[in-house]
């Protein structure tokens, strides 16, 4: 029996050790987001050095694989430099050594290639691009036409908006500006600048010294299209817009808004509207609509009348939906004089309610988010006459399950047996807890713009 146990016992230990060797070579793989870089460098000395400005892709991970992880590598780094000048981009890759841990080796190159294209070069190629096409954004501004637009007194005036056709050297231009785009913008995808009617926005500043190469600076671009809207008219679609991040946050976003509203009012298109804003776009664009609207006298009558009525009752005990839906005529008159297309009018509505309330005003305050809390539940669930077959149902889902949740709609008319959806208890307190957390979000983007509206307000009176 001893000898069996001593047996047993080095069974056990070359078993463990056969374990050790068995899994220590399985490879976890490295995130892309913790292993690469990428930096935009405007002139040759940034390259490689700590100067270059980076920026932060919103998800580098969803570019290698399902999982976002790149396999083989210890010691794995990736820099990319993109030019601020000719915009091609070159792609340093070291590493300590490769092995196969199980899940073979990624070839990163190929990757790097479906994400920068034919603008990823080697070295020599993308220093020697800073001289050699340091007039490429000249070569676009020089056959556009400059857009005039109402600059706020702290504008820049070396900075200008240029709109050109999207075509020639400016969609050369843009097939290198495409990587950008696909880095900095969530789920974004290159335009098709093969279809008519495409033209492209850009915001240039002139160079500071006469000596410089280039004779203008790109900060940011925006992409538009002209849409037929019957019978005789164009709509104006903004389909993507990007600033460039070492110039974010100067204003310049605003100023490609501005630019393109002016368009629409002198050209006197049907409306202007945004393909899928990021939630930061739609910010600056309702606080840029919203200024506009508190100078437009056609609604200040409405308007007035919408917050007395919210100042003066009491919603609290409500038998039926409330909401503040402006006159028909109102938003008509909006999209003809100011080209504010009418879902984002009723956005922009509610915001100057708001921002027209007393906020010590509780009562008041507590109407607003009550029809701000029946506008939602009707948009989910149907109109204050009945839901018209609309239920709010939770599904399995692995996001987030307090957040998640489906609208069930069955035709009218049918086996009533197989058209209704039975709703627990604890399924309605559900609802009226998912339905209250959307109009709590709601009430805080509408109080944001509305801080934000008034501060610019006071700033241009104190001017």
């Amino acid at each position: 029996m001893a000898l069996k146990q001593k047996g047993s016992d080095a069974a056990a230990a070359d078993t463990s050790k056969r374990r050790r060797v068995g899994f220590a070579g399985i490879d976890a793989g490295t995130e892309a987001n913790e292993c690469m870089q990428v930096f935009i460098a405007r002139n040759p000395d940034e390259v490689g050095s700590a100067d270059s400005t980076p920026i932060e892709p919103f998800d580098l991970n969803h570019f290698f694989g399902e999982d976002g992880k790149i396999y083989g590598y210890t010691n794995l780094k990736i820099n990319v430099w993109i030019s601020a000048i000719s915009f091609h981009a070159y792609a340093e890759i070291s590493f300590q050594e490769t092995s196969d841990g199980g899940k073979g080796i990624t070839d990163v190159k190929p990757v790097l290639q479906n994400i920068f294209g034919e603008n990823l070069v080697e070295k020599d190629e993308f220093l020697e691009a800073f001289s050699k096409e340091c007039q490429c954004i000249s070569d676009v501004v020089k056959n556009g036409n400059s857009i005039k637009h109402d600059a706020s007194d702290e504008d820049d005036l070396s900075v200008q908006i240029v709109r050109v056709e999207l075509q020639g050297a400016a969609a050369y231009l843009y097939s290198r500006l495409v990587s950008l785009v696909l880095l900095l913008v969530e789920g974004s995808t290159p335009i098709d600048i093969t279809e008519h009617g495409w033209q492209m926005l850009l915001v240039v500043k002139k160079a500071e010294l006469e000596s410089s190469a280039s004779k203008f600076q790109l900060l940011g671009f925006a992409a538009v299209h002209h849409f037929y809207h019957y019978p005789e008219s164009t709509r104006l679609r903004i389909s993507q817009i990007l600033v460039l991040p070492p110039y974010q946050g100067e204003g310049h976003g605003r100023r490609l808004l501005e630019a393109i509203n002016s368009i629409a009012e002198s050209e006197n298109m049907y409306d202007v509207t945004i393909e899928d804003p990021s939630d930061y776009l739609q910010y600056v664009r309702s606080s840029i609509d919203c200024l506009r609207l508190l100078t437009f006298e056609p609604i200040k009558p409405a308007l007035g009348a919408m917050v007395l009525s919210l100042e003066q009752t009491n919603l609290s005990k409500r038998t039926r939906s409330s909401i503040m839906v402006p006159p028909a005529d109102l938003a008509e008159t909006v999209r003809q004089k100011l080209k504010i297309n009418k879902k984002q009018f009723l956005r922009c509505w509610e915001i100057l309610i708001y921002l027209h309330l007393d906020a010590e005003n509780l009562k008041c305050i507590d109407n607003f988010r009550a029809c701000i809390y029946d506008r939602t539940k009707g948009e989910l669930l149907g109109g204050a006459s009945g839901t018209n077959g609309k239920r709010l149902v939770q599904v399995p889902t692995s996001f987030d399950e307090d957040m998640s949740f489906a609208v069930f709609w069955t035709k009218e008319g049918g086996d009533e047996d197989n058209q209704t959806v039975q709703q627990q208890p604890e399924d309605l307190a559900t609802q009226e807890q998912q339905l209250n957390e959307l109009v709590d979000n709601q009430m805080e983007e509408i109080a944001e713009v509305a801080k934000n509206v008034a501060s610019r307000v006071k700033d241009k009176l104190a001017a």
